[in-house]
């Protein structure tokens, strides 16, 4: 048997049962797929996939099914990642264009990937401990009122209201938004607190006072971290594919309801060539994905935030690999601006 052919019956025999649900037999991969060969030659290949552990019949029936294996080396083989139809670039696009902040953003990312891929999709809220000043807002809202805003490279916007003890003008609060700026923009948010003690001891006795309380408000404001915060979406579409859950579906659920399963899930994964990582069942170090698939990407500024879907083994991979790149490429972009 010829290597390449061995891999084509191997795709052959993926793409179908991903299609139909169905053990594929040797005829129906002769009809469907121009493969050249009769159907003894399909069938003493598949006794070859078989024997070497990449498909394997379930029950009694006389079709193959890829196992972790199969599906395994038919994602490693997948060359090139293909790119999205020109629709569908555009409806992401227009999607996460409109969204108003960060959480506006997160929540249109994830129910557009689960709609994409019909799977349940996973997004990290950016890290903020490699995240840094982008700007400094402080509006007046009323003579011992001030609207206190950090917004952060990464995207994320953190605001709070303070009072002050006795009133402020708006030319004293632009001065100190001024100082404060220039003394910490692209200063990281963890060195932050060090940054701001530093910079409200140069100011003028007379700017002190309000100084001290806006500093202590951002010094809050930038240990917000969302770095342990995920968003979920497209559960449904699990109950829809219970029938690719033997086992149970159970476990699964219960692993995406568990954050710091999913977290770790998620950190650990290493991308390849491609820019993907791709996780498959019993690749999955958490017993209750033993048999479900995860394929993932790192987004923002130095795609240390992750997000990606998670379903059964029995996905279309060459697609899902596709959105779920091409869903954080946007949203990198739309962090960036």
């Amino acid at each position: 048997m010829s290597e390449p052919r061995r891999l084509e019956v191997l795709r052959a025999i993926v793409e179908d049962y991903v299609h139909s649900r169905e053990p594929v037999g040797s005829k129906a991969l002769v009809d469907r797929h121009g493969l050249g060969v009769s159907s003894a030659t399909i069938r003493n290949d598949m006794a070859v996939l078989e024997e070497e552990g990449l498909i394997t019949a379930p029950h009694t029936s006389s079709g193959r099914i890829p196992t972790d294996k199969g599906y395994r080396l038919f994602v490693d083989r997948i060359s090139e990642v293909k790119p999205l139809s020109a629709p569908e670039k555009k409806a992401i696009q227009t999607l996460l264009e409109g969204a108003e902040d960060l959480d506006d953003v997160m929540d249109r990312t994830v129910r557009l990937l689960a709609q994409i891929t019909n799977q349940v999709a996973v997004v990290q809220f950016p890290r903020v401990g490699g995240a840094s000043v982008r700007h400094i807002e402080c509006v007046l809202l009323a003579p011992q009122q001030i609207l206190v805003v950090l917004i952060a490279s990464n995207g994320t916007v953190q605001q709070r209201i303070v009072r002050t003890h006795v009133d402020i003008e708006e030319s004293e609060l632009a001065e100190l938004k001024q100082r404060i700026l220039s003394a910490v923009s692209g200063v990281k948010l963890v060195a932050l607190p060090g940054e701001l003690g530093a910079a409200l001891s140069q100011f003028p006795p007379g700017l002190r006072a309000h100084g001290g309380t806006i500093v202590r408000v951002l010094e809050q404001l930038a240990g917000l971290g969302r770095d342990d915060r995920i968003l979920l979406a497209g559960t449904a579409n699990l109950a829809r594919s219970t029938g690719d859950f033997p086992l149970s579906i159970g476990p699964v659920l219960e692993a995406l309801e568990e954050q710091v399963v999913m977290l770790r899930l998620l950190s650990e994964m290493e991308y390849d060539a491609r820019g993907i990582s791709v996780r498959i069942g019993s690749e999955n170090p958490y017993g209750g994905l033993s048999e479900a698939s995860v394929v993932a990407t790192g987004y923002g500024p130095d795609a240390g935030a992750k997000l990606g879907i998670l379903g059964p083994t029995r996905m279309d991979y060459p697609t899902t690999m596709a959105a779920v790149r091409a869903v954080a490429r946007y949203l990198s972009r739309i962090l960036e601006e």
